[in-house]
């Protein structure tokens, strides 16, 4: 499913800004259905990424969370050595 909406993703980032006329905006992703190669032998199964999800969370969480942290320590750290104070007229 992830490689599908990457694919269409990349689709609409390689199609021109004007579609013309009567053209579909997506290309059409074709589906492998062959399971036999031209002298009978059966082909191996597609590769399949397993705990694709799980994957993406363990990367991103712990640097979404480092992010964010270093944003709040900087953020706090301005405001202490009055780099950085917002005034009470910029609320206007």
């Amino acid at each position: 499913m992830a490689s599908t909406f990457s694919r269409m993703v990349l689709s609409a980032v390689r199609r021109p800004l004007l579609t013309p006329k009567g053209a579909t905006p997506f290309k059409v992703i074709t589906k492998r259905t062959v399971v036999c190669s031209e002298t009978g032998a059966v082909l191996p199964q597609p590769h399949v990424d397993r705990l694709g999800v799980l994957k993406v969370l363990v990367v991103v969480m712990p640097f979404l969370y480092v992010g964010a942290t270093i944003g709040k320590e900087g953020a706090a750290f301005m405001e202490e050595n009055d780099i950085f104070v917002p005034d009470d007229d910029d609320d206007d």
